[in-house]
């Protein structure tokens, strides 16, 4: 659980230090999407699912986020494989419903 959260805290610290840019880096955003496509969180999670069932799926994420630009909460996971690790955050409107998941911190995704 540490480890997620200090990997977490990194990938955060990451994106702070690049600015605000919205621009993702298309080259692991593409990686992430083919490597980790059958993690559960990935595969099983679709948009409109209830927030429990994602806790379910997912577990604790590794950090959660309130949004600024529209209202719902998001939360931050690292997904893990054969020693890869990649960030996924999935989004949830005001009635914990899923609104969006992508290969971006919670607060990258809130930005764009």
């Amino acid at each position: 659980m540490n480890k997620k959260i200090a990997v977490a805290t990194a990938l955060l610290a990451g994106t702070v230090l690049a600015g605000c840019s919205s621009v993702k880096n298309t080259a692991d955003y593409t990686v992430g999407r083919v490597e980790f496509r059958e993690q559960p969180l990935v595969k099983q999670v679709e948009k409109g699912m209830a927030k429990a069932d994602v806790l379910r799926i997912g577990g604790t994420p590794s950090s959660t986020y309130t949004r600024k630009y529209r209202p719902g909460t998001c939360n931050n996971y690292v997904l893990n494989k054969d020693g890869k690790e990649q960030v996924y955050s999935i989004g949830f409107d005001s009635m914990n419903r899923v609104d969006s998941k992508d290969f971006e911190t919670c607060e990258s995704a809130d930005r764009a």
